[in-house]
């Protein structure tokens, strides 16, 4: 409390001008006291008025008084100094714009530090010392300082608003109450806060648990973002690893297939120069026996003649030359050739699974499915049926889009990805990612499949048939009702009749959808499942003369 004596005395001591202590106090004739320097300068600045005011009191004098030293002033101001008298409030202690000011205070006004809901009022520290001292206010409610005290006074009756209507959700007086708000829900305003501050801790602890939530999956996310990085960093090393491979692989195959090509080209030269030596050699012994011939034969002595015939050597055995048609090395470039093109196709039907494994990396929630079919044609995919599985009753036409049952066998190649004993068939095209297509079908029905690679083409029914088996999942259309099967389970499908069947797939989320497609589409059935391969689309239609075709939709 002497503290508070002390800054009392201290806004007593000061100069209104300067806020500073009183520094040679001079006392002017209508009471009030400045820094000698101050008044001074406030008279020399009224000059042209030829009056002289008092800045506090405004009273005028002429003319102007002179200025004597208050000298007892003076000698308590500095004995107040040496007893802890301070300086002035510092300007962060005067309300600026954005404060709320103390309404007791004149002149610079303080920042009031509480507000009163009772009196209205607020209040700087020491007009708020009555509040704290004085058990006539022990009732009253200090509340932070807030300029909207108004707002707790009803604007038609000046009175304090202390009810909440219920009813109309808004605060109102007692005189309200007994006026248009008469018969209305009410309860104390206090009440209502009451209550709705339990509604509030309730919303305060549904934030700060979603708080926390959010707060995990931030580190959630953060592992999953070095997770990313490791696992891409990791798989550029092992694919620049395979591929290295790959090359050096290539590399070596090359060198081997040059090695093996000069190795054979020097034993084929080798064989020629040496058969050619030999042919060198019958000629020369040949163009010796012509020139003895001939000698003899010149010779004019018949006695002579005929006893030198029978000494002339005979003819050696002929080597027999027989060379093959003029090939060399064209084949082993043909077989390497063949071997070029067998890889180009394999890369370029793989490149394409890779590109899609690479973009089906998703760490994050599940794009929501479509909902209109122009959302769905966002995800369309060209899709085309692959003759390598058709089974030889399905003829397959429109550049592999469409499937017919035939009642003769198809001259189809022998081909290990063909089903022998049902008549369907697969895309050429694997399917990951977001994915949707549409089947058009006539005939008595069809059935409209996804199914993994590894789906037998040999077996029976119950291995290889669409839908009766964990390899595959199918929904089957007929005229009059759906069916979906898989694993050889049967699930009734109820939905509006169509000649179109739209499917969407999520490979990441595992969702396969069916819908039927009007005017409108229509969900037929929904699987929610873990999907660790690629699909492939499947078609499989009823009857002779059935057909089954996918829709061109871009």
């Amino acid at each position: 409390m002497a503290q508070k004596g002390v800054r009392l005395d201290q806004e007593t001591f000061s100069c209104c001008i300067c806020l500073d202590p009183l520094k040679d106090p001079v006392t002017i004739p209508c009471g009030h006291s400045y820094c000698m320097n101050c008044i001074k300068t406030h008279w020399d600045g009224e000059k042209e008025k030829k009056l002289h005011s008092c800045p506090q009191c405004r009273q005028t004098f002429t003319p102007r008084p002179v200025l004597l030293k208050n000298t007892m002033l003076a000698d308590l101001v500095e004995e107040l100094k040496k007893t802890g008298l301070q300086a002035a409030p510092a300007d962060h202690c005067y309300a600026g714009p954005e404060d709320v000011s103390c309404d007791v205070c004149t002149g610079r006004k303080l920042k009031a530090i509480k507000s009163c809901l009772v009196c209205l009022v607020s209040y700087c520290e020491k007009h708020l010392q009555p509040h704290l001292k004085s058990p006539a206010f022990e009732n009253h409610k200090l509340v932070d300082p807030s300029n909207k005290l108004q707002e707790n006074i009803c604007s038609r009756h000046d009175e304090v608003m202390k009810i909440f209507c219920r009813t109309d959700q808004q605060c109102i007086c007692f005189l309200c109450l007994m006026d248009e708000h008469k018969g209305h829900d009410t309860v104390s305003a206090a009440a209502e806060r009451t209550e709705r501050q339990r509604e509030l801790e309730v919303s305060r602890l549904n934030i700060q648990k979603r708080i926390q939530d959010r707060e995990k999956d931030v580190k959630l996310l953060q592992q999953e973002e070095e997770n990313i990085n490791l696992s891409a960093d990791k798989a550029v090393e092992d694919n620049e690893k395979a591929f290295t491979d790959l090359i050096r692989l290539m590399e070596k195959r090359s060198s081997d297939v040059k090695q093996q090509v000069r190795s054979q080209q020097r034993t084929e030269v080798s064989r020629v120069k040496e058969l050619q030596e030999k042919l060198e050699q019958e000629i020369t012994e040949l163009k010796r026996n012509n020139a003895e011939l001939q000698q003899l034969s010149h010779t004019e002595d018949h006695n002579q003649f005929l006893h030198n015939y029978p000494s002339l050597s005979p003819l050696s055995e002929s080597t027999d030359i027989k060379i093959r048609p003029l090939s060399y090395f064209e084949d082993v470039t043909a077989a390497v050739s063949e071997v070029r093109d067998k890889l180009q196709d394999v890369l370029r039907e793989k490149w394409t699974y890779i590109s899609l494994m690479v973009t089906e990396v998703d760490v994050l929630l599940p794009q929501p499915e479509p909902k209109t079919r122009a959302g769905f044609l966002k995800y369309s995919r060209e899709i085309t049926l692959d003759p390598n599985t058709a089974n030889t009753l399905l003829l397959l036409s429109d550049g592999n889009k469409k499937a017919t049952v035939m009642s003769k066998q198809q001259s189809y190649s022998i081909h290990p990805d063909r089903f022998t004993k049902c008549h369907q068939v697969l895309s050429r095209e694997s399917l990951t990612g977001r994915c949707y297509w549409e089947v058009k079908w006539r005939g008595r029905g069809v059935e409209v499949a996804v199914a993994f690679k590894g789906i037998s083409r040999k077996g029976d029914w119950g291995e290889s048939g669409f839908g009766l088996n964990d390899k595959s999942w199918v929904l089957r259309c007929d005229k009059n009702s759906y069916h979906f099967w898989y694993n050889n389970v049967r699930s009734p499908v109820s939905g509006p009749q169509s000649s179109r069947v739209g499917v969407y797939l999520d490979h990441s989320a595992g969702i396969l959808s069916f819908y039927s497609v009007t005017e409108t589409m229509t969900l037929l059935h929904r699987v929610q499942t873990t999907l660790t391969q690629p699909l492939y689309a499947g078609l499989l239609p009823f009857s002779s003369r059935g057909t089954a075709e996918l829709c061109k939709l871009k």
